[in-house]
């Protein structure tokens, strides 16, 4: 599994513009609101889901989204969901709870991961999310964390999650 600098490496080596800063750890959304105030653009709540047939799904919103898990399954065309294990988070993503990030997607070599990307963060002019890692977050533009995606391989669902109905 790649780790923080492996990801670092892969930027670099793709490079893929970003900053990433060092902070205290942070396990919810709602626990980094100094943090946020320190880094600049669009912060992200990452969940990793799993549905009745066993589909795993990574969902990344703006950390103020409110993400009905009841509603989602039709906007996305899955089976009712249900927050992963932490087992699965790490033999899928490599990651334990509170670094779940779309950067994870690095280590879902076999792709089983489908991942749903908040339009919300996707058009926002900086997004936010950690390296692996809930003791960073690293910062980039939409187009960056497409150029990061393509280059992996997965193709994100856009859901504008604001209007979902």
């Amino acid at each position: 599994m790649i780790d923080r600098a492996g990801l670092m490496l892969f930027f670099e080596q793709n490079r893929i513009t970003q900053v990433t800063r060092d902070h205290e750890p942070v396990f919810r959304a709602i626990d980094g609101e100094a943090i946020k105030a320190m880094v600049p653009g669009a912060h992200a709540k990452n969940l990793l889901l799993k549905d009745a047939k066993n589909q795993a799904w990574l969902v990344s919103a703006r950390d103020d989204t409110v993400i009905d898990l009841k509603r989602l399954p039709k906007a996305i065309g899955s089976a009712r969901l249900s927050f992963a294990s932490r087992e699965l988070m790490a033999n899928l993503l490599g990651v334990t709870p509170g670094s779940v990030t779309p950067f994870a997607l690095i280590n879902d070599t076999g792709r089983q991961v489908k991942f749903v990307l908040d339009a919300a963060l996707a058009t926002s002019p900086i997004v936010n999310f950690h390296p692996l890692i809930n003791t960073a977050s690293t910062s980039m533009t939409p187009v960056e964390l497409g150029r990061f995606l393509t280059l992996l391989n997965v193709k994100p669902l856009i859901v504008d999650f604001a209007h979902l109905g």
